[in-house]
């Protein structure tokens, strides 16, 4: 059966007079997680205090939320585990991977990469003192820079400034030939693109639930570690919620099995409840759906922008099927262009040096929304909108 997007259309809150397409950043309100926070605020935490651990189900919900993820990400029951932030998962990550790679001393990623993991990367390298490197090429370039002289392959799927899609099973395929362990971050891919972990044989991956997965400003983030890997992986980051036996208190630290030993700290159980209605938008869709649908709204933005809007530069993929479920352009005043779309209701947002970026999301965007957007930046260009001292002053959020 044919996803009906007008039904899922109808469980977000969304603002009268307001074009949303920045779900790739933050997804809007579900309906649904109002009732289900309100709830979960009274009748557990409100009713049964510190009871709700085992009487509410809360120790939990970080492996049974991860396990409704997976569902969308092609990843088997007990694989995927909630909780604490993206960095932080990407640090789990990427330090589990290089254990499993003791005699070599590079991480190869790409400057498409979102900067934070290269943060993280680079502060885990720097900390370990061991001689590694963090070796960064252009995307075009990682397959041909992968060898047998790299530990781990470190790469957001979707490049968060052009939404350019790396090939998974592809890169994954050639990184294993070479010896090498995959960290694929799936910040813009969950919730936008279809994702299967088990076929493309992913070590390791992990991202957030705030964008498409709309759980939330900072809602948790998750982390995957395939099957083979899960009980030799050792966690770096040793945390009392990832002990074999937590409530032992022993001083000693022994990892728990499978995917729980990925646990670190105490769960965000307001966060998750919210996370749980959140996911509950996506029952009855099917992933190959949603991507037709992604595709088609893409297309028809780009084609209509570059018709409408010739000062504007593509910097997105041309091929939808090289591209995730967002479009960028450019534009000397991006940030100047972008604030005057968003005082006329058009949200997207801006990353420097100069890009526009608009994320593309079927469970409530449709047709009608891109073609009114497509105006209103026409509008804003040919009138010059932009142009005004309020829209040139930078925030603390861009």
């Amino acid at each position: 059966m044919t996803t009906d997007f007008s039904r899922t259309k109808k469980l977000f809150h969304m603002p009268q007079g307001m074009i949303y397409l920045d779900g790739n950043s933050l997804g809007p309100l579900p309906l649904a997680a109002k009732a289900r926070v309100a709830g979960m605020l009274t009748a557990e935490w409100g009713d049964q205090l510190i009871k709700g651990w085992n009487s509410a189900g809360w120790m939990m919900q970080p492996r049974r939320i991860g396990d409704r993820i997976g569902k969308l990400i092609g990843a088997a029951e007990g694989t995927i585990v909630m909780g604490d932030t993206l960095s932080i998962k990407v640090h789990q990550a990427l330090a589990s991977a290089l254990e499993l790679k003791p005699k070599r001393r590079v991480v190869l990623s790409d400057n498409g990469n979102f900067p934070s993991d290269l943060y993280i990367a680079r502060g885990l390298l720097k900390s370990l003192d061991r001689g590694y490197t963090l070796e960064i090429v252009e995307p075009e370039e990682v397959e041909a820079a992968i060898g047998d002289h790299v530990a781990v392959l470190m790469l957001t799927e979707v490049d968060y400034r052009t939404g350019r899609l790396h090939d998974m099973k592809a890169l994954t395929e050639k990184a294993h030939a070479a010896g090498v362990l995959t960290v694929w971050d799936l910040a813009h891919s969950a919730g936008a693109i279809p994702v299967d972990l088990t076929g493309a044989k992913a070590d390791f991956a992990v991202g957030c639930t705030y964008k498409y997965l709309n759980g939330g400003p900072g809602a948790p983030a998750f982390i995957y570690v395939a099957p083979k890997h899960q009980d030799s992986a050792r966690p770096a980051l040793s945390g009392w919620l990832g002990h074999e036996a937590p409530f032992a208190f022993d001083l000693d630290y022994r990892p728990g099995a499978g995917i729980d030993r990925m646990r670190v700290g105490t769960p965000p159980i307001i966060a998750l409840a919210a996370l749980d209605a959140a996911l509950d938008a996506w029952d009855g869709v099917d992933m190959a759906d949603l991507r037709r649908v992604s595709v088609a709204l893409t297309t028809l933005f780009i084609d209509e922008i570059e018709k409408r809007c010739p000062e504007l530069v593509l910097n997105s993929p041309r091929d939808a099927a090289k591209r995730g479920s967002q479009v960028s352009f450019r534009h000397p005043q991006g940030y100047a262009v972008m604030q005057a779309l968003i005082a006329r209701g058009l949200i997207g947002d801006f990353r420097a040096p100069d890009s526009i970026r608009f994320g593309f999301t079927p469970l409530y965007i449709g047709e009608a929304e891109v073609r009114a957007a497509v105006g209103i930046i026409e509008d804003v260009l040919t009138r010059r909108l932009w142009d005004a001292p309020e829209y040139h002053r930078k925030a603390l959020v861009t």
